[in-house]
């Protein structure tokens, strides 16, 4: 990195220099999930001590961070009931259900309209593109109107679990959270790792905590897509250097915003998604997880957030736990 403006160079230069492109094979779809070896799952399980679990999801309901209108048509969760307690007390259940025969049973169902990236989510390899390509050189025309055809979300359905490492940037830096345009740094990244007592290693899911969502959470504001703290370009080569499997942020979109590059947009997403196949994870809810950690002293526990196996698709709501 140099004193000069980052520019679209500084993205392709970081895109080289880290690409993880035919590392696994040229047919390989899982990017950064591949340092997930199964000996390093079993080892995961070390992490376990108290048996407590922590849910790191927010509510996916219509009080969610997607503003009106959303940040590139995103909305929040829209859900409605199709078979309800009227349906009972009326009896339309048994005329419709049950032809009208009187079998004692009642039920209600419900239904979810929704952006899958509209709350907690992983993105998917296909979800971003740079200079026309995705992760491992593929062109737009593996992702088409059915979907993603190459790089979906279902390829981590039964690889997103391991050991996960709680770095709570804005705790280490004295601050409830960081402030908005904070580009945080490999330095601090080094620096939560020590005052935790934690080496990140590889295969492990990377938990980065701004403090952003605890800010927020509950009155949103410009959370999804105004400034915000996030990944810098200096944390570049920590990440790379790690081999970790994925990363997630308690922010709208994982980097700091405004974007450091003024000619690209989310310069990290092109970096870490499209040239190092890592699995990114945005808008996760560290806070009751960091309350336990300082409790306790114990940032690493196992992990376990597999998307919903939904074909094709480029992103997936989550519910992430964190087992300790």
């Amino acid at each position: 990195m140099t004193s000069e403006t980052p520019s679209v160079e500084t993205v392709r230069e970081l895109s080289k220099r880290h690409s993880n492109w035919n590392r696994w094979g040229a047919d390989d779809q899982k990017g950064t999930l591949n340092h997930v070896t199964p000996d390093l799952v079993a080892k995961a399980a070390a992490s376990i001590r108290s048996g407590r679990r922590i849910s790191m999801s927010i509510p996916m309901d219509a009080t969610g961070p997607q503003s009106s209108g959303g940040f590139g048509g995103r909305f929040n969760p829209i859900h409605l009931m199709f078979r309800d307690g009227g349906d009972i007390a009326t009896g339309t259940v048994v005329d419709e259900f049950y032809g009208g025969r009187d079998r004692h049973l009642r039920g209600t169902d419900d239904l979810i309209i929704m952006a899958l990236q509209s709350s907690t989510q992983w993105d998917a390899l296909a979800h971003i593109f740079f200079d026309g390509h995705m992760y491992n050189g593929l062109t737009p025309e593996t992702v088409t109107s059915k979907g993603a055809r190459y790089g979906a979300v279902g390829q981590a359905t039964d690889q997103m679990a391991g050991r996960g490492v709680l770095l709570d940037v804005a705790h280490v830096k004295g601050v409830d959270a960081l402030e908005p345009g904070y580009a945080i740094t490999e330095d601090d990244l080094q620096e939560a790792e020590a005052a935790h007592g934690v080496t990140v290693g590889p295969g492990d899911f990377v938990m980065v905590r701004t403090g952003m969502m605890g800010e927020r959470k509950g009155n949103w504001g410009d959370y999804a897509g105004g400034p915000a703290p996030g990944m810098g370009l200096a944390s570049v080569p920590w990440v790379a250097s790690r081999d970790i499997a994925g990363l997630a942020v308690d922010t709208w979109g994982m980097e700091v915003l405004p974007n450091e590059t003024p000619d690209v947009f989310q310069p990290l997403h092109c970096v870490f998604i499209v040239a190092m196949g890592l699995w990114v994870g945005e808008i996760f809810d560290f806070e009751e997880l960091a309350a336990d950690c300082r409790d306790d002293g114990q940032y690493d526990f196992f992990f376990c957030a597999p998307p919903l196996p939904f074909t094709r698709a480029v992103g997936s709501p989550v519910n992430p736990m964190a087992i300790k």
